[in-house]
């Protein structure tokens, strides 16, 4: 069984306040830090990923960097190849990108100059185009969106940056089968997830591919406190102001209280055969939530 890895997203700062947030993380045993990407989100929020995953391998010497998600299909796949390159020859090893069509705001996607509808077959594109470029010789491609002859970037990425494929949908598992290293499930629960996780197994092998090394993914928000009564409150408010929803929406997939609490919550996940989680802190303090991050995975009895 693959080790269990755990995970906070990174919280704002000047470069001081994160360097320092980086480093408590790796010495409480975070196994890696989060980014999230959106280019215009409802409001015009929003943080470049690999910008953002850019600059905090830099502030640390070790840590990794989970992308939860990355929005593929807004970017040429060639310019994201470019980058994905540069971002391995300078922290070998370090970047885990996973990708995503979004969704909840469809304006964002039609402010990037891309049709809504046809997001899942961009991204299919996108990664096809990647992977290929990823082999270092030259590479050409004719789809419905892009074409490239003769492509090459230089140099490869040494280790291959591993593709996690977000989302819940039929065509997003098959995606995950076919084109990626794994799946980043979100909203979803532990048996849905344990379903999930056969299905890809299934289809990679009915696509021939064996021995793949998976990263099964789940991402949630998330809150500490004394008590579930103490954390619940903070959890709402971040989530509503991000989503413009009520928190009851997702309240049955966003833990709060004490760290027990969540790791609890986060065990039947371990079961249905998730591999690695990133945790959303909502409301709670960035000190203490990497505390209480490097107290879940005790729990969880994972290793370190």
């Amino acid at each position: 069984m693959a080790e269990l890895r755990v995970g906070i997203a990174a919280h704002g700062g000047d470069a001081r306040e994160r360097r320092a947030t980086l480093a408590r993380a790796a010495d409480r045993g975070v196994d890696h830090v989060m980014v999230g990407d959106h280019v215009s989100f409802f409001v015009g929020f929003g943080t470049d990923a690999l910008i953002q995953a850019t600059a905090l391998l830099n502030l640390h010497p070790t840590l990794p960097v989970f992308v939860g998600v990355y929005l593929l299909p807004l970017r040429h796949p060639v310019v994201v190849a470019r980058q994905l390159a540069d971002i391995s020859g300078m922290a070998p090893g370090r970047l885990i990108l996973g990708v995503g069509v979004g969704g909840e705001d469809r304006h964002e996607v039609e402010l990037c100059g891309v049709d809504p509808r046809t997001r899942g077959r961009r991204m299919d594109e996108c990664l096809e185009v990647i992977r290929g470029l990823a082999a270092g010789t030259p590479f050409s491609f004719h789809g419905e969106f892009f074409r490239l002859e003769e492509a090459v970037v230089l140099p490869p990425p040494a280790p291959p940056v591993p593709i996690v494929i977000g989302g819940r949908s039929d065509a997003a598992v098959r995606r995950a089968a076919r084109l990626g290293d794994g799946w980043l499930g979100i909203w979803v629960s532990p048996p849905r997830y344990a379903s999930v996780v056969g299905q890809i197994d299934e289809l990679a092998g009915h696509a021939g591919r064996a021995g793949v090394c998976w990263t099964h993914a789940m991402q949630m928000w998330a809150s500490v406190g004394s008590s579930r009564e103490e954390a619940r409150p903070r959890l709402a408010r971040a989530m509503e102001a991000v989503y413009h929803l009520p928190f009851d929406s997702f309240e049955r997939y966003s833990p709060c209280g004490t760290p027990q609490d969540l790791a609890e919550f986060l065990a039947p996940y371990v079961e249905a055969g998730c591999t690695t989680f990133n945790l959303i802190p909502g409301g709670t303090p960035g000190d203490e939530m990497v505390d209480a991050v490097a107290e879940i995975k005790r729990l969880l009895g994972s290793p370190g």
